[in-house]
């Protein structure tokens, strides 16, 4: 695919082969013979140092199961551009490391007041980086074929502290190799984790469109419907029932776009278990063996482990 995309771009304009990409506005690019392996080591560890956090005690996961972040928190205001600065760097360091992106996305809820405990959880997440800088993402060599553009979708429910407000996830992979994920607080309040579910997955649906129409200009259009894996039944029921009832009338309409799509066979809604849901690392903290697992699951590793993930 990237050769292809080469060879029309030099069609156009002119251009030198510099050859294979080893670095790229702080990302360390890695290719050999059974993939490629990203990570930002360096960058990492220039955070570290940035904020003083060079000689931290590593732990295990970026956020405790436990913790409850909220606006009206009391502790003591800190410095806006020091928590600015810190929460946008870990936000690039998520290109590479989508195992933070959770913590880094619900602690970038407080950037106009940050409090003192806003700021040491994120220096909870510069620790966990301390324990696992040498991690990157690895997206296997694919064998030769049609490439599949599969998804997977989660939610938490009402897990924002200060408007009940839940978070979706998702993530795609072309074959086996994860390259785009998300985690974002919702627009609206779900009254159920069923809704919640299905507003997450609209949100994936639209993702998947788009990245389709990619694939379709890169000359890998998709001829099957591309599958997006949901672990609530009654979402995948919902995106199935052309019928309103007493439990989906008041979802907004915009959300029900999954049904159209889904009847022209562009995206399928698939109930998969809570254990093969990749995007649940991306709703919710969670505890370090399950962490661990789907944080393998995804794709992220050490360089000289990669043909291990």
């Amino acid at each position: 695919m990237i050769q292809e995309f080469k060879d029309e771009m030099k069609k156009m304009f002119e251009m030198s082969d510099l050859g294979m990409m080893n670095y790229f506005l702080g990302m360390e690019v890695m290719q050999s013979s059974n993939g490629i392996f990203t990570c930002q080591k360096k960058y990492a560890s220039d955070i570290l140092k940035r904020f003083k956090m060079e000689d931290c005690k590593p732990v295990g996961t970026p956020m405790t199961t436990s913790i409850k972040l909220s606006k009206d928190d009391e502790s003591e205001k800190v410095d806006e551009s020091l928590y600015r600065g810190l929460i946008g760097s870990l936000q690039y360091l998520t290109a590479s490391r989508p195992d933070i992106l959770f913590a880094v996305s619900i602690l970038s809820r407080f950037m106009h007041s940050p409090r003192e405990t806003h700021f040491i959880a994120a220096k909870r997440i510069l620790r966990y980086i301390k324990g696992t800088i040498d991690l990157g993402i690895f997206c296997p060599k694919s064998s030769e074929g049609a490439v599949e553009l599969k998804g997977y979708t989660d939610s938490d429910w009402g897990g924002c502290v200060d408007d009940s407000r839940s978070t979706s996830g998702y993530l795609f992979s072309l074959n086996s190799g994860v390259f785009t994920w998300s985690s974002k607080k919702q627009e609206t309040t779900a009254q159920s984790t069923a809704e919640a579910e299905y507003i997450a997955a609209a949100a994936a649906v639209n993702q998947a469109i788009w990245l389709r129409k990619m694939l379709k200009d890169l000359g890998h259009e998709q001829v099957e419907a591309t599958k997006i894996m949901c672990d609530n039944s009654s979402a995948v029921s919902i995106s199935k029932n052309p019928v309103f009832h007493g439990r989906t009338k008041h979802i907004k309409i915009k959300f029900h776009f999954i049904r159209e799509v889904q009847q022209s066979n562009e995206v399928m809604l698939i109930h998969c278990s809570s254990e093969e849901q990749l995007a649940d690392i991306f709703t919710k903290p969670l505890p370090k063996e399950r962490f661990e697992t789907l944080r393998q699951m995804i794709g992220i590793c050490r360089q000289n482990v990669k043909e291990e993930c």
